[in-house]
C-alpha cells in the first residue's frame, strides 16, 4: 500500500513498461493533488532509497550515440525516429521528476517544490502518451528502433546533488528542448502529419514551466545558501554537463522560464 510521496515516486520507477509507467504516474499525480485539498487524506512526503536506474522495458535497445537511428526528417522513416527519440526523452523525463521526489527528500523543501515535480512528472507522462499516439498512427511504437543510452547519465552524475540536479536537467537539457522542438515543429507540418504537430506545439508550451521550476528552485536553494546563482549555475554545468552548451537558443523562451542570457552564452566554450 502506497503510504507516501516518497512511496508513489518509487512505485513509479520500479514500473517497466512505458505506457503502464505513465498510466502510473498520472494516477499518483491525481492522488496527490487532491491530497493536497484535503487535509484529512493528506499524504506525507516521506522518503525513499530509489535505484540507481529506473525500470526499463526490453525495447528499445540501448545504443551508444553514434549507434542510434539518424533522424533525416524528409522521409517518413526519419520522421518516425525522430517521434521516437522524442518519445524516449519524455520516457525518461517521467522518471527523472520522480527520481527527484524519491532521491531529495530528506532535504526539507516546501511543498510547492513536490507540488511542481509531480505536476511536471504527469505532464510528461502525458507527453510520452502522446509520442507513443504518434508514432502509431504511423505505423511504428515506441520500442521500434535504437535509443539513446546516455539518458540517465544526468540523473547519475547528480545523484548526491539537488542543486546539481536543477542545473543540468531542468535548466540545460529541458531548455535544449525549448530551442529545438520549433523546428521539430516546422518539419511535421511541411510533412503535413498534424497530429504530431500539435503534440509537439503542446509539449513546446508546457516544457516551459518545466524549465522554470528548475530555475525557480535553484535559486531557491542560492538563496538559501547565500550564494550567486549565477556563479554557481556556471560551476556546477561545467561539473555535471560534460560539453560546452551548443547555440543557438531560444532567448525569448528561456528567459520566459527565468533563464537570462548571461547563464548559458558563457558555457558555450570551455573556460580558458
Amino acid at each position: 500500500m502506497t503510504t507516501s510521496l516518497a512511496d508513489m515516486a518509487l512505485e513509479v520507477l520500479q514500473t517497466p513498461d512505458g505506457r503502464a509507467k505513465a498510466a502510473m504516474s498520472l494516477g499518483h499525480a491525481e492522488a496527490w493533488t487532491a491530497s493536497r485539498t484535503d487535509r484529512a487524506e493528506a499524504i506525507p512526503v516521506g522518503t525513499a532509497r530509489p535505484p540507481d536506474h529506473p525500470a526499463r522495458p526490453e525495447r528499445p535497445e540501448l545504443l551508444s550515440p553514434r549507434d542510434v537511428p539518424k533522424r533525416r526528417p524528409g522521409t517518413k522513416a526519419g520522421r518516425i525516429a525522430l517521434l521516437h527519440a522524442v518519445a524516449h526523452i519524455e520516457l525518461n523525463a517521467v522518471d527523472l521528476h520522480w527520481d527527484i521526489i524519491a532521491r531529495f527528500g530528506h532535504i526539507e523543501m516546501p511543498m510547492g517544490f513536490y507540488d511542481d515535480w509531480v505536476k511536471a512528472a504527469a505532464e510528461e507522462a502525458k507527453h510520452f502518451n502522446l509520442m507513443c499516439d504518434c508514432l502509431e498512427a504511423l505505423g511504428s511504437h515506441y520500442g521500434a528502433l535504437g535509443a539513446h543510452a546516455g539518458m540517465w547519465r544526468a540523473a547519475t552524475d547528480t545523484a548526491d546533488d539537488l542543486m546539481g540536479r536543477l542545473a543540468v536537467v531542468p535548466m540545460v537539457l529541458e531548455a535544449r528542448g525549448l530551442d529545438v522542438t520549433p523546428g521539430m515543429i516546422k518539419v511535421f507540418t511541411q510533412a503535413r502529419e498534424m497530429q504530431a504537430v500539435e503534440a509537439l506545439k503542446l509539449i513546446y508550451a508546457e516544457e516551459v514551466a518545466h524549465v522554470a521550476y528548475g530555475s525557480k528552485w535553484f535559486h531557491f536553494l542560492c538563496g538559501r545558501k547565500n550564494i550567486d546563482p549565477k556563479e554557481t549555475f556556471h560551476s556546477l554545468v561545467r561539473r555535471y554537463f560534460h560539453s560546452p552548451l551548443r547555440p543557438p537558443f531560444n532567448e525569448e523562451k528561456r528567459a520566459e522560464a527565468g533563464i537570462p542570457p548571461d547563464f548559458y552564452w558563457p558555457l558555450t566554450s570551455d573556460p580558458t
